[in-house]
Parts: C-alpha cells; structure tokens; sequence
C-alpha cells in the first residue's frame, strides 16, 4: 500500500490537485494540516481515494480532528499538525504523545522543513510544505512488515 503525506498548502490548491493527480497509484492522502479548505476542494476530484487529514494552526474554521490516530495495514499512525507538539522547538513532545499511543509512524507538518528519522521502532516524518518555491511531499509504502517512508520535492 502507498500513502502519499502532504501538509501546509495554504491556499495553493492547484499544486494539490497536480500532485494527487500524478500519483495514480496512490491509495490515500494523508493531510497534516494547514490548508484545509485546499483538501475539501480538492478531494471530491479523488472519489476512489482514501482522505485522512488533521487541522492546523491556520485551519481557524474546519472540523478535522486536531490530532488522529489511525490503524493502516498493521501500524499505528499519529497524525498531528504539530503546533500543539511544539514542534518548531523540538520533536520531544511529538515523540512523546506519540509513544502514548503506541505509534510507530508519526507525522506532522508546521515547520515546512521535509523531515524523516526512525526513532527506536518509530518513523517519523514531516513531508515539508506545497506552498511556493520548495514544494516538498512525502510517501509511505507499506508491504507486508516493511515500511519504506521517503520525501521528495515536486
């Protein structure tokens, strides 16, 4: 199974929309914040995809969750956005609420940076930001017990 991650588009829903559209293999698009409105637009375009997706601290009138924590394919995800992890200053607090839930892939958006680390038996990944110059993504391919997480630029 692949999993395309994007975060922090900001209103640039037509570099969404091209990056979904490109991934035809792509089963689901998890959603770490920051552009909510770009996703809802985007999304009835996918019917046969799976959205998941988190509010961020710029999504002021949307109803995702906060936080989500999701059983895929025999792991356990913590979705967050980030700002309440504090992430700019650390991922210590993200590290932590997630091992609270027993997570072994962890992602979040906020800083724009891409970002990826296998933490004692937990991945973790930012997949950076679609919004102006480096339009960064990630994705996840889960087959079987291994899991391969990698960010790319588009």
């Amino acid at each position: 199974m692949q999993i395309l991650v994007v975060s922090d588009t900001h209103g640039d829903y037509r570099t969404l929309h091209k990056l979904i559209a490109s991934k035809s293999n792509i089963g689901i698009v998890i959603f770490c914040g920051d552009g909510a409105s770009d996703l809802n637009e985007v999304s009835r375009y996918f019917p046969e995809k799976t959205f998941i997706a988190v509010k961020g601290n710029n999504d002021w009138s949307c109803r995702f969750p906060m936080k989500e924590v999701r059983k895929i394919e025999n792991h356990t995800f913590y979705i967050t956005h980030g700002h309440l992890e504090h992430v700019k200053y650390g991922l210590g607090d993200l590290k932590a609420a997630a091992r609270r839930q027993n997570a072994d892939i962890v992602l979040f958006g906020h800083t724009h940076v891409p970002y990826t680390e296998y933490d004692n038996g937990m991945w973790i990944m930012n997949p950076g930001s679609l919004r102006r110059f480096d339009l960064s993504y990630g994705l996840i391919d889960i087959r079987g017990t291994q899991v391969l997480i990698n960010t790319a630029t588009f």
